[in-house]
C-alpha cells in the first residue's frame, strides 16, 4: 500500500521541477496550502446539502409549484403481475408485436390490455411535472447562489483582472478561506448529486450520470490537490454563468409561461455561446497554455491539465452546435418546447429527468462534466 501511495503521489508528476511535497508541508504561520485531506470536509457538507435539498423541495419549492397549479399527481399504477413485471425489468419495457402476442396468449389477456399494462408501468417511473419543477427550482437556487458567490469572490481577486496572478509564485499560493469555501461547496454539491441518485426514481441513465458526477468530483479534486485552484475558480465561474438560466427557462416552461420561457432560453443561449466560445478560450485557455508556460513552465500534471481543458473546449463547440440546432428548430416551431429544453439538458449532461423525451442528442454520446477543473 505504501508503494502504491508513493507511486500515486509522485512529486515529479504533480509538482514543478525542484518542488517537493515537503516544501509545501510546513508553510509559515497563518499560511495554508491546499492538501488532499482538506477535501474530506466536502463529504459531511454533501450530506448537509442533500438534507437542505429535501427540506427546500418540500417546504419551499413544493408550495411554489402548488401555487402555480402544479399538483404532485400520482400516476396510475399498473396492476401487480409477476410475469409482466419480469418481462418489464429483464427483457423490454416496450414489447414488440411478437412479445405482445406471446404474453397475450400466456396470460389469456387481450393484446390491448397488455399494451395498456406496459404503458401504465412505464408511467410509474416518470416523475410528475411537480417533481421536475421542484428539482429545477432547487438547482436554479443552488446554481444562482454559487455563481453569485463565485463572481463576488473573484471580483475581489487579482487573478480575475490579471490571469498571470494564477501563476505568480506557483505552487506556493495561499489557499484563502473564500477560495476554499468556493471549491468545497462545488465539490460537495456533486457528492450530493451522487447520493441523491440512490433515493430518486431510478432512470435508465443512472450509470452514465453516476460516472458523470464521479468524473466531476475527480476533476475538481485534481485541480485542488496540485494547487491550480485559482484558474480552476475561473473555470467554475465561467461554467456556472449559464446553468441557472437553463433551470430558469425550465421553471417557466413547467409553469406554462411560454413567452418568459422563450426569452430565458434566448438569454441562456447567448450567455452560453459567449462564455464557452469566447471568454473560456480567450481568458482561461490563454492563461493555462501560454502564461503558465512563460511563468512556471510545463510539468506532467500541467500537460494533463491543459489536455483536459482542450477536450472541454472541443465539447463546448459540439454543445454550442447542438444548442444552435435546437434553437433553430424551436424558432421554426414558433416556441421553445419542453422537448427542446430536454434536448439541451441531455446534450449538456446537466440533468437526468427528461429522458422520457425522444431527443436527438443523448447523454451517452456527450457525457462530460459541466466544468473540468
Amino acid at each position: 500500500m505504501a508503494a502504491l501511495s508513493a507511486w500515486f503521489w509522485n512529486e515529479r508528476f504533480w509538482l514543478p521541477h525542484n518542488v517537493t511535497w515537503a516544501d509545501l508541508a510546513d508553510p509559515a504561520p497563518g499560511v495554508e496550502y491546499p492538501k488532499a485531506g482538506h477535501l474530506f470536509a466536502a463529504l459531511p457538507l454533501a450530506l448537509g446539502i442533500f438534507a437542505v435539498r429535501i427540506i427546500f423541495e418540500r417546504f419551499i419549492a413544493g408550495p411554489c409549484a402548488r401555487t402555480l397549479h402544479l399538483q404532485p399527481g400520482v400516476a396510475r399504477r399498473a396492476q401487480p403481475n409477476a410475469v409482466l413485471e419480469k418481462v418489464f425489468r429483464s427483457i423490454t419495457k416496450n414489447p414488440d408485436t411478437r412479445h405482445l402476442d406471446g404474453l397475450s396468449k400466456q396470460l389469456d389477456w387481450e393484446v390491448r390490455k397488455v399494451q395498456r399494462w406496459f404503458r401504465h408501468r412505464r408511467n410509474q417511473d416518470k416523475p410528475s411535472t411537480h417533481t421536475k419543477f421542484c428539482e429545477s427550482m432547487w438547482r436554479f437556487t443552488f446554481y444562482l447562489g454559487i455563481f453569485t458567490y463565485g463572481f463576488q469572490f473573484l471580483w475581489q481577486s487579482p487573478w480575475m483582472w490579471d490571469t498571470r496572478h494564477c501563476w505568480y509564485g506557483y505552487p506556493y499560493q495561499v489557499m484563502t478561506p473564500g477560495l476554499y469555501h468556493y471549491y468545497v461547496t462545488e465539490l460537495a454539491f456533486y457528492w450530493s448529486l451522487m447520493f441523491s441518485q440512490f433515493t430518486d426514481i431510478k432512470r435508465k441513465d443512472f450509470l452514465i450520470m453516476f460516472i458523470h458526477h464521479l468524473a466531476t468530483v475527480g476533476l475538481i479534486s485534481f485541480s485542488y490537490v496540485n494547487n491550480m485552484a485559482r484558474v480552476g475558480s475561473l473555470v467554475m465561474c465561467v461554467h456556472d454563468a449559464s446553468d441557472f438560466l437553463l433551470e430558469a427557462a425550465k421553471l417557466a416552461n413547467y409553469a406554462k409561461y411560454q413567452r418568459l420561457c422563450d426569452f430565458l432560453f434566448i438569454v441562456f443561449s447567448v450567455v452560453f455561446f459567449i462564455t464557452r466560445l469566447v471568454i473560456y478560450p480567450v481568458w482561461v485557455l490563454n492563461s493555462t497554455m501560454f502564461e503558465s508556460w512563460a511563468i512556471v513552465g510545463p510539468f506532467p500534471s500541467w500537460w494533463l491539465f491543459n489536455f483536459l481543458l482542450l477536450v472541454l473546449q472541443l465539447l463546448h463547440i459540439i454543445w454550442s452546435y447542438l444548442i444552435a440546432r435546437i434553437a433553430i428548430k424551436a424558432m421554426l416551431r414558433g416556441k421553445v418546447s419542453h422537448s427542446s429544453l430536454g434536448q439541451v439538458r441531455s446534450a449538456l449532461s446537466i440533468s437526468s429527468h427528461d429522458n422520457e423525451l425522444n431527443t436527438d442528442f443523448r447523454k451517452d454520446n456527450l457525457m462530460m462534466p459541466r466544468w473540468a477543473f
